[in-house]
Formats: C-alpha cells, structure tokens, sequence
C-alpha cells in the first residue's frame, strides 16, 4: 500500500506527564501548507497518537515507546493507515465512520488509554468527537472543532495570509469556522454540544491545528462559546 509521504514538521515536545505534541503540516494545494498538529499519549510503553502525523524519523516516536494505536477523533487521518502497517497500531475511529476493517470503535467503555474519557458531538452532520486526558487538571485534544493559532508555524506564505482570512486565529481555543459551517446541519446548532463541552473538567487544550493552550483553556472556550452563538 503506498501512503502519502510525510510533510515538514517540528519536534515531538513534552506537554504534560504523560502527553506530547507535534506541529506538523500538509498540503492543501499548489503553495498552500497548513499546520496541523498531533497529540501523542504515552502509557505503560505503548504511544497512542492522535490526529496523527507521519514523521520523516520515527525515532522520537521510538524513544518514548512503541505506537500502538492511532485515533481518528474528526476528519484528521491521513496517516493512521501508514502507522497500521509500519508499526501495527490498531486503528480506533467513532462508530459511523467509514473505514476498512480492522476498526475498533470508541465508545465510553472502549478506549486504548484508561485515563482518558471520549466526548461526542450529537448534532454534527458527521461523526466528531473529543478526548479528554485527565493529566495536569484535564487536557482537552480536539481536531477541527476547537483550534488554537497564536502563530502559523508550517504554514507556507501563502498560507499565512488564509489563516486570518479564514478566522482560525481570531481568538484562543477558536471554533473553526469552515469546520462550524461543514458540519452545522440545516436549520441547525452546535450551541448545546459546545456548552456540553464546557462543562468538562480541563485547563489545556490540544487541537488538531495550532499550538498548545496551556491554563485557562476551559474560560477560553467558554468566551468563544458565547461570542459565536449570540
């Protein structure tokens, strides 16, 4: 099987025990890269990634332990297949996702790390979802549903400019706006499954684009929340 060849990334950084990060990227067309990042889960020897991200060395991946699983949280997943293959990690995705077999489906009592818990989205027009790490007072790691952009590292120049075209960066622990438009269902809201989401016990948050918001990630969402759906 031949899978898409990795993309410019950064290092593979520490967040909190436990948890680590990467801010890597992909190409969205001629001259157009974006970052996006990955979330990296470390227990009892075993690394689960999350929103994945193919690295051009898997050394680092290597030192921290072997990866044994890749999770599918949103639309994020282009090398989950690459990591099946190279390193058979079990592919995980929410149940209505279509993907080849072998899948396990998460699921409040299915789920590869014991200390994290699932949050799903109820009235997305496609299966979302969330996890929540309980480390340091609760890490959030979302994909497209909640961003944070305080810069645009791996971005190309002319993806730069987008990115506040865009909106991604219009605030900390931003609703992605093309993802809020995509997967808002007619006539529909996602007000009541983002104050469900408010309600979770967390203090960082991860997505699958941007930078790490460390402290007060939960009052960040919470003043987003309020400022998009008036």
């Amino acid at each position: 099987m031949t899978h898409p060849a990795p993309f410019p990334h950064g290092a593979l950084l520490p967040l909190v025990d436990d948890v680590h990060y990467l801010v890597g990227s992909v190409r969205m067309g001629p001259g157009v890269r974006i970052g996006r990042t990955m979330t990296v889960l470390v227990h009892e020897g075993e690394l689960t990634l999350v929103n994945a991200i193919r690295l051009q060395d898997l050394g680092p991946l290597e030192a921290l332990g072997r990866v044994a699983h890749v999770v599918k949280i949103g639309i994020h997943g282009m090398d989950d297949a690459f990591y099946a293959e190279a390193c058979g990690a079990t592919r995980w995705a929410l149940p209505g996702v279509d993907l080849p077999e072998p899948v396990e489906r998460l699921s409040v009592d299915n789920l590869p790390v014991p200390w994290v818990s699932l949050f799903s989205f109820e009235h997305t027009v496609q299966p979302e979802g969330a996890l929540l790490a309980d480390r340091d007072g609760g890490v959030l790691i979302t994909c497209d549903s909640v961003q944070n952009w305080p810069d645009t590292e791996q971005c190309s120049l002319l993806a730069k400019p987008l990115t506040s075209i865009m909106g991604f960066n219009a605030r900390p622990a931003q609703i992605g706006p093309p993802w809020r438009k995509g997967m808002t269902p007619p006539g529909g809201s996602l007000k009541e499954d983002f104050e469900r989401m408010c309600q979770l016990p967390f203090r960082h948050l991860v997505g699958g684009h941007g930078k790490p918001l460390m402290g007060g990630a939960k009052e960040a969402l919470m003043a987003t929340v309020s400022a998009t759906f008036v």
